[in-house]
């Protein structure tokens, strides 16, 4: 079963974008995968979901995705159970996109504007719409420079963009992301996090799993760890300050908490701070407070 933590509670239903109800879902010939999951993805909420290479985490989002049907429970979309048929997972891939770790495995296309054309050209969409449509997306990811560009031409940091590009121009209100900074270097991965943050204002929901606690600290307001088959979801502040479940889940705190409580100073007191700069403030208030 899944378990909540601390004081989260699920947002009511007009405030959810995305949720998991008793779901069991894994692949054909082998053990189930996920064992009773539920999860709720709020509107406008950032959700990390978090565990060990291995532990589930692809899986989950595939079917949040509509590409694995459940063997038990149900995927609650726009507030109805999604139907695997054609026409139910053509409806749910117009709202809920899924960014692949890999983005070689779905980009295809020549150059940068036509791969990124393709989901809304298969939609029938007008010319005019598809135009405006990649336009916007090459935009909010900073890639109309690259437009013309000839997508073996990119480097790896670009073509995961680019993949994010093209699910973005599908419209979507959740956009799922599998390990996006997964394979960047450090200025690549700020690259990414500055497109999730255009996406954001964009009005999008965003859902992105990695092993990375650090990211999910920095950036996730509810975290979903992945453990044993089930899910442990809650406020960020409860879930990886919880030293039994990150052990479990095989990760370790955030490196800020572990600095402060080497220094000697309650993360709770400090205000749980997730950024250098705030542990820098929180480290200089201490040690003021202490010369008195």
């Amino acid at each position: 079963m899944s378990h909540r933590l601390g004081s989260w509670t699920p947002p009511d239903d007009a405030d959810t974008a995305l949720a998991l109800r008793g779901v069991h879902a894994g692949y054909p010939g082998t053990p189930s995968v996920l064992d009773c999951v539920s999860l709720t993805v709020g509107v406008g909420q950032r959700v990390a979901l978090l565990g060990a290479n291995g532990s589930g985490k692809t899986t989950l989002l595939r079917v949040l995705a509509g590409g694995i049907e459940p063997d038990e429970g149900s995927v609650i979309s726009g507030g109805r159970a999604l139907r695997h048929d054609r026409r139910g997972l053509t409806a749910h891939r117009q709202q809920v996109q899924l960014v692949t770790q890999d983005p070689d495995d779905q980009l295809f296309s020549a150059d940068v504007r036509s791969d990124i054309a393709y989901g809304p050209t298969n939609l029938g969409l007008a010319e005019d719409v598809i135009a405006a449509r990649v336009d916007e997306a090459l935009a909010v990811l900073s890639l109309t420079d690259l437009a013309e560009r000839p997508v073996h031409r990119l480097s790896f940091g670009q073509r995961k963009r680019v993949a994010v590009a093209g699910a973005l121009a599908m419209h979507p209100t959740v956009l799922l992301l599998d390990e996006p900074t997964a394979g960047l270097d450090p200025a690549g991965t700020e690259e990414m996090l500055a497109a999730i943050a255009a996406l954001e204002a964009h009005g999008t929901t965003l859902v992105l799993s990695t092993h990375d606690v650090d990211l999910a600290w920095r950036w996730a307001d509810e975290v979903a760890l992945v453990v044993d088959r089930v899910v442990h979801q809650g406020e960020v502040t409860d879930a990886l300050t919880d030293a039994d479940l990150v052990r479990a889940a095989r990760l370790r705190p955030p490196w800020s908490v572990e600095v402060l409580h080497h220094l000697g100073i309650d993360p709770a007191t400090a205000g749980w701070p997730r950024t250098t700069e705030q542990v820098a403030a929180a480290v200089r208030d201490h040690a003021t407070a202490h010369s008195r």
